[in-house]
């Protein structure tokens, strides 16, 4: 068995087509998306209807979250004051642009989807068990991911959030970051998602698949519109 996991994919239409194709080629069992459908790209009424009409389970991210109950914050982690004030624009220009019926969708996402029947068991979360916009890098400690691990109460554990794919096994549990489809963060422009194969007996197939797709169309898109131009160079350059 074989599933497809995306995640973050903030508004790029193009990025999800070209990822859609590439999960179709491959034929999962499944698909799930971890969140974040909108925020910082110009197309969040297409991504989110492109998921809807595929009937795709999805979590509810941090900026979905923000955008669905037109909060003034979308729970993200800027490190300088000009980064934040380039997110809030970002957030108020798609609060703005996100119909009423998608904002409806985004408020009915869940948090959380835990498959217990699944074996192995999963949970599939945005940013972490604890909360919806909690970073999990792949530095952190240790005793972090322990705690977590314990809390999960799964063998695997799925997220998003920080857009840099990693795996690793702590305490029993596997950890996969399925990275960014619409903004990668880790140096590479290209669209990313993750394939769980489960058909390999005791061990789990972990593939980190990267898609190429029409970059230079995202990012004009971002320049014609009123957001930030900083954003169409992060999606050229891939980076945060």
């Amino acid at each position: 068995m074989k599933i497809a996991y995306l995640s973050d994919i903030h508004a790029n239409i193009h990025a999800l087509q070209a990822v859609w194709d590439d999960i179709e080629a491959q034929m999962p069992d499944a698909v799930y998306c971890l969140g974040d459908l909108v925020g910082y790209g110009a197309y969040p009424n297409e991504v989110i209807d492109f998921l809807r009409e595929r009937e795709v389970p999805t979590l509810m991210g941090n900026y979905d979250e923000g955008v669905g109950f037109d909060m003034n914050d979308c729970g993200c982690a800027y490190k300088k004051p000009a980064a934040q004030a380039r997110g809030h624009q970002s957030l108020l220009w798609t609060r703005e642009h996100t119909s009423s019926e998608n904002k409806d969708y985004l408020r009915s996402l869940p948090m959380q989807i835990r498959l217990e029947d699944q074996r192995p068991s999963m949970l599939l979360v945005h940013g972490s068990p604890r909360r919806i916009n909690e970073y999990l890098y792949e530095d952190r400690p240790r005793s972090s991911f322990e705690r977590l691990a314990k809390l999960a109460g799964v063998k695997v554990l799925l997220f998003g959030h920080t857009h840099l794919p990693y795996k690793k096994r702590v305490s029993g549990v596997l950890f996969v970051n399925s990275g960014s489809v619409g903004k990668p963060k880790d140096g590479n422009p290209n669209a990313g998602y993750v394939i769980l194969d489960l058909g390999l007996g005791r061990r789990i197939g972990v593939e980190f698949r990267r898609v190429p797709y029409d970059v230079g169309a995202a990012a004009r898109a971002v320049r014609e519109s009123d957001l930030p131009d900083e954003f169409a160079e992060m999606l050229e350059q891939g980076r945060g």
